[in-house]
């Protein structure tokens, strides 16, 4: 299984440090940004999580969430971390989008507490249901489970058309072979990552000029991603 990986974004070196040393040690993969600024450019789609400190030099930690939310439509999970702790500020933090609120000083074992408790619920949220998914210049008719590129319908087999739509449905998300195999094949004994791999091939041979937007990340997994 692979390693969540957990932003930690606050302009105190000391607390960064802290809070990354504790959850590598809890058996987290972190990344840490010293401003709001930073982290945006840092933020990838193998992010599970945010720790998101609110008051920082330039742009603050609400003004960052609202960016996230409101600007580019990202779902992370976000936990605010602050010593601003009076009731109007965490109602600030949930109205942004927020997941949960830890106030300054704050103890190790409660933050690992809340990061797991959140990525529980957010785990268990369920996919909206789409008509249609659009991505570029593929367009996904998830009712009568046909795949358009430019307009043009092209055929997938049944076990492809659920791939790229699971994909395409998370664009820019990394899933891994484990994940494909796990939401594909989930009754099937045993399935090899070859499986996948010979079903992605497939996949990329059949959108033509929209192959790239089906790439692998070495190490990782498949991601569909327009925006190349």
């Amino acid at each position: 299984m692979e390693m969540e990986k957990i932003l930690i974004v606050d302009d105190e070196v000391d607390i960064r440090d802290i809070l990354q040393f504790n959850l590598e040690n809890a058996g987290y993969e972190v990344d840490a940004a010293s401003s709001a600024e930073e982290a945006l450019e840092m933020l990838g789609p193998s992010h599970s999580l945010i720790l998101l400190d609110v008051m920082m030099e330039g742009m603050s930690g609400f003004q960052m969430a609202e960016v996230l939310r409101n600007e580019r439509n990202v779902r992370i999970p976000i936990i605010f971390l602050t010593a601003k702790n009076a009731e109007r500020d965490v109602l600030d933090g949930f109205s942004i989008g927020g997941d949960d609120y830890i106030g300054k000083p704050f103890s190790i074992n409660e933050v690992i507490a809340r990061i797991k408790a959140v990525l529980r619920r957010s785990a268990s949220v369920p996919e909206p249901v789409r008509d249609e998914i659009v991505a570029g210049r593929v367009r996904i008719d998830t009712v009568k489970k046909m795949v358009y590129i430019d307009g043009s319908p092209v055929m997938f087999s049944k076990k492809e058309f659920e791939i790229i739509h699971l994909l395409a449905s998370r664009e820019g998300q990394i899933l891994s072979r484990e994940n494909i195999i796990e939401e594909i094949w989930k009754d099937a004994p045993y399935v090899l990552d070859r499986t996948v791999d010979v079903h992605i091939a497939r996949i990329r041979g059949k959108l033509g000029d929209c192959k790239n937007y089906l790439t692998n990340r070495s190490g990782y997994g498949y991601c569909f991603q327009t925006s190349i």
